[in-house]
């Protein structure tokens, strides 16, 4: 079973994140080599892949998500480039992280809208090539 887990967990971050999914595990396989893998068999193979949200929703939950508790930047910019990459637009993501403000506290809306500057930056950097 474990293996059809990672499989279709890989699936999904492959499409999902392209090279960063990669890029953002890579430092903590060094010294945690097995948990990239729970994280594609269980957060990707087991929950992102349940029916009832499609990627696009999937994504704008957990941006609010991690804006929300606030100690993840590495790992909300990689959603926010998950979420463009399955067609969330800009004006959404920023939407999303005004909503955090009234819920979690501007420090938490304002983290994740420089997150979002930076990724947008990145991704008109790369657009540039």
């Amino acid at each position: 079973m474990s293996d059809d887990r990672y499989e279709r967990g890989a699936e999904i971050v492959e499409r999902v994140y392209k090279d960063f999914g990669d890029s953002l595990l890579a430092d903590v396989a060094e010294t945690a080599p097995d948990l990239p893998r729970l994280i594609r068999e269980f957060a990707f193979g087991d929950i992102y892949a349940r029916p009832g949200l499609e990627p696009r929703q999937r994504e704008m939950v957990i941006i609010s998500s991690l804006a929300t508790i606030g100690y993840s930047p590495r790992e909300l910019k990689a959603h926010i480039h998950g979420a463009l990459n399955v067609g969330v637009t800009r004006v959404e993501i920023v939407e999303i992280l005004m909503q955090v403000a009234p819920y979690a506290g501007f420090p938490a809306a304002i983290n994740g809208l420089h997150a979002a500057k930076e990724v947008f930056d990145e991704w008109d950097k790369a657009a540039k090539r």
